[in-house]
């Protein structure tokens, strides 16, 4: 092997890796709603975790992808520790169905079907095919496919061209020594941690094993240890994925390693004991492709069937390498770990932005209240609302922003956009329940009071603008286009009253009636509730467009107001219902 084959395995491998990289960051977007309806099915049982856990790992091809998810599941509360553990073990098992396709690298034989079973023989027809769908495919689910095919085609040459670089290390007598050391279990377990810690891929560090077991110079004996090192190492990914997570989440982290150390110390342990007493004959054969298949997944199935019913117990370790703190940690609102799963990510968002809504709405309720029932403690409240609102909309739009940046559907885009479009909205309506809450202290401060006709007028106003938000707000939460298409003849209404109730109170200014005084808050108020209901009108009309895969609202809004039949009687019927007398 000469300095030229060495920079071929270096390309082979940069080639190996990148194609796992890219196969892997695709199947994970192309399945992130799946992943999000598997999750959803979650039970507290045991077995149901396993499966789930291991579906998603051999979807998206990496233990250590699905790990980093859950520990970011946990952090965020969707997951308890309990059904994370479960979850961990199915995604152990999951990752060898990456070792199952890579040995099909090792078939020989004469026969065409035989060949055509070899990927150098079947990929350059999948790399076509995601050639193809990435360059002439209108829709963005095909070319991710075609991301995906291309992906596993450059994997499968990476590892051809590796196993080929590195073939003529047969014949290297160092490196069969090299090998002959890593008979050492020890020596070998922490060869395998070190490989996989670097690359933090198990799946990537079992290819390379299979590519190096071409020279012949790997036994069963040296590889067995390896591959359980290859466990342990792949635990570093979400090790460092806890950093900064909350109690439990680090707890779930802690289990991925225990499941591993442990199930690693008790099979090498029981394989060291039992060839000392058998003499295994396979021990000093030579390993190959599906040889190491089978031992990274006898190994991890035999990990799970010894630890599955003791998940109790890992849990009560990772408690005990982790106790409770005094005083408990803050469940994360939003997790950046969630980012790599755009699904469950903007679920999340929109559990959070659902919240936003309410409070920012619920602050003007209470700030209106006050015009006529002022109380400092009340004002207070509203301030503090509105703070609140306002770091709600800072760290969603961050955390949106940074969403938008990943690999998203474009149904997951759009929704990104949709809650984009709408925080600044719900925190608009925030800032005027302040204003509101000012023109109240500034009444109460000068001794001013509205007389009983503007108080009769100003309860109108304010029982349109209570239904506008809680239809708006409604229509939000249910995604329900039928309570958005009410919301536009009710802002129209209020329109309507606002400018109505400013000519009354001129007529009252000009018969003194009302001071001039008074009718600078009656305006600020007037003008604060009306924009209230132009927020509205765009939440709403954000709803209606988003239905359609659009966010031209105000298109949509020109176009209501050009009129319609339906409009025109929704219109009618709300003017009757908040009538002046």
């Amino acid at each position: 092997m000469d300095f030229f084959d060495i920079l071929t395995m270096i390309g082979g491998l940069s080639l190996f890796l990148f194609g796992m990289h890219q196969m892997g960051a695709y199947l994970e977007k192309f399945a992130g709603g799946s992943l999000k309806m598997l999750l959803g099915k979650l039970t507290s049982r045991k077995v149901m975790g396993f499966i789930t856990g291991a579906a998603v790992t051999a979807v998206i091809q990496s233990s250590s992808a699905t790990t980093v998810m859950v520990v970011g599941f946990v952090n965020s509360g969707l997951l308890s520790l309990k059904q994370a553990i479960s979850v961990i073990m199915g995604a152990n098992v999951g990752t060898t169905i990456t070792s199952w396709i890579l040995s099909l690298a090792g078939i020989d034989g004469g026969n065409f079907f035989t060949k055509m079973l070899k990927p150098t023989s079947f990929t350059p027809i999948l790399a076509l095919v995601g050639i193809i769908l990435i360059m002439a495919a209108k829709s963005e689910k095909k070319k991710d496919i075609g991301m995906i095919l291309l992906g596993f085609s450059v994997l499968m040459f990476g590892m051809d061209i590796m196993s080929g670089a590195v073939a003529g290390l047969k014949d290297v007598p160092e490196f069969q020594q090299l090998f002959v050391m890593f008979t050492n279990p020890i020596l070998g377990v922490l060869a395998g941690a070190a490989l996989t810690a670097i690359i933090q891929s198990s799946s990537a560090s079992v290819g390379i094993l299979q590519a190096l077991s071409v020279t012949g110079s790997i036994t069963y004996g040296a590889a067995i240890p390896i591959i359980m090192g290859q466990n342990i190492g792949t635990t570093v990914t979400a090790m460092l994925s806890s950093v900064g997570t909350n109690r439990n989440a680090r707890r779930a982290a802690v289990v991925h390693l225990l499941f591993n150390i442990i199930g690693t110390t008790v099979l090498l342990a029981a394989f060291m004991g039992a060839n000392a007493v058998l003499d295994f004959a396979f021990v000093d054969l030579a390993i190959d492709h599906s040889g190491i298949a089978i031992v990274h997944t006898a190994f991890n199935l035999l990990c799970t069937a010894i630890l599955l019913p003791c998940t109790g117990l890992l849990e009560k370790l990772a408690y005990k390498v982790l106790p409770e703190e005094k005083t408990p940690d803050q469940i994360a609102i939003l997790d950046e770990r969630l980012l790599h799963t755009p699904a469950v990510a903007i679920a999340r968002s929109l559990e959070v932005s659902e919240t936003m809504a309410r409070i920012s709405m619920d602050a003007l309720k209470t700030a209106m209240y006050a015009v006529e029932n002022y109380d400092p403690k009340v004002a207070a409240a509203v301030r503090e609302t509105e703070d609140e609102v306002d770091q709600y909309e800072d760290m969603l739009g961050t955390y949106l922003v940074k969403l938008s940046s990943q690999e998203l559907s474009a149904h997951d885009s759009l929704a990104t956009a949709k809650m984009l479009h709408l925080i600044n909205d719900f925190e608009r309506i925030s800032d005027h329940a302040v204003n509101v809450v000012e023109s109240a202290e500034e009444m109460k401060n000068k001794g001013l009071q509205f007389s009983e006709a503007a108080k009769a007028e100003l309860a109108v106003l304010t029982a349109a603008v209570n239904e506008i938000m809680d239809l708006s707000l409604d229509a939000f939460l249910k995604s329900d286009v039928g309570l958005a298409s009410a919301v536009e003849p009710l802002e129209e209404v209020i329109d309507t009253l606002k400018d109505q109730l400013r000519t009354r109170h001129i007529l009252r200014l000009q018969k003194g009636e009302c001071t001039i005084e008074l009718g600078f808050v009656w305006s600020d108020l007037l003008t604060s509730l009306e924009r209230v209901a132009d927020h509205c009108s765009n939440i709403a009309g954000c709803i209606i467009e988003m239905s359609h895969d659009s966010l031209g609202v105000h298109g949509y809004l020109d176009s209501v107001k050009a009129g319609s039949e339906t409009f025109t009687k929704a219109y009618d019927a709300y003017a009757q219902k908040y009538s002046l007398m």
